[in-house]
């Protein structure tokens, strides 16, 4: 189950692995990561297993599964192909948000004096390998909360994990950045008729035909044609729905590119090419229009 589980509140508290995997939180009894490179991460558990993990409440650093003795000593260089990393891999790649379960441990004045404790949804904002303080190769994912989180421990002012200096004459810019939420129309979260869309066109994009690839896997976003929600009404279905890379997906959204009603791509009022298409992957022509429309087409 990936998101909440129905009855289970943020901040709630238990007292074992068994009793948070009874309560389907975190399914494991023992691994810290559920999941699967298909499905992506369920959940993890922040306990202080990994020396290089870092805890700033709202932001953590989570270093990734394996290469460890019984000692909880790295004494070899972790790997992409594990299940657990695959699954926080595709987490960050279709935009799943992730529960986070603490446990008890002294590193960390986030982490409840004793159990376990549910501290709510994290996005996995981005990932990449580092030698940790044991000398091997590790991955880290840096997840953020989802939401405004009151996590017990957090002091007054928030903890920043980067601090930077910038030398004359650049702009001085902000070594300590707050973060804000803020919500733009170009939505890269994945539901299932978004991963539908990905797979038939194996992430490849429609308009210019890019797939990126990166560590563990390739990446792409969906992109709703006739806009979600008030005042545009757009339904999510696959119909309403292309693949696209970043920079496509941004100049879709934003007007730069249209579409004919014969799927012509027009970009910057040029007719440059035809979209890319799949058998199974039918598109709503008025959606189409819908859009064209409402960029003066």
């Amino acid at each position: 189950m990936i998101g909440e589980v129905p009855g289970v509140e943020i901040g709630q508290e238990f007292s074992s692995r068994r009793e948070a995997h009874e309560a389907g939180v975190h399914r494991p009894l023992q691994a810290g990561i559920c999941g699967t490179k298909r499905s992506g991460a369920e959940s993890i558990v922040v306990s202080g297993g990994y020396k290089d993990d870092q805890d700033y409440g709202d932001v953590i650093v989570y270093t990734g599964h394996g290469g460890q003795d019984a000692a909880k000593n790295q004494v070899s260089d972790q790997s992409l192909d594990d299940p657990g990393n695959a699954a926080l891999v595709t987490s960050h790649l279709e935009g799943q948000l992730v529960r986070v379960l603490r446990g008890a441990h002294r590193g960390s004045h986030f982490a409840p004096l004793s159990g376990y404790r549910y501290d709510g949804l994290y996005r996995v904002a981005s990932y990449g390998s580092t030698v940790g303080s044991d000398g091997h190769r590790i991955w880290q994912f840096r997840l953020e909360a989802d939401q405004e989180v009151d996590v017990p421990g957090a002091p007054d002012q928030d903890v920043q994990p980067v601090s930077m200096t910038i030398p004359a004459p650049l702009p001085s810019g902000n070594a300590t950045p707050a973060r804000a939420r803020t919500e733009v129309q170009r939505t890269v979260r994945s539901g299932a008729v978004v991963r539908q869309v990905k797979s038939w066109h194996g992430s490849a994009c429609q308009i210019c035909g890019l797939v990126v690839v990166l560590p563990g896997g390739v990446y792409s976003e969906g992109a709703h044609i006739q806009a979600l929600g008030s005042p545009y009404g757009g339904p999510d279905t696959t119909d309403n729905v292309l693949c696209l890379c970043p920079t496509c997906h941004v100049m879709f959204d934003g007007g730069a590119i249209v579409l004919t009603d014969e799927l012509g791509v027009v970009k910057h009022g040029e007719l440059v090419g035809e979209l890319r298409t799949h058998p199974q992957h039918l598109i709503d022509p008025v959606r189409v229009r819908n859009h064209r429309e409402r960029w003066g087409g």
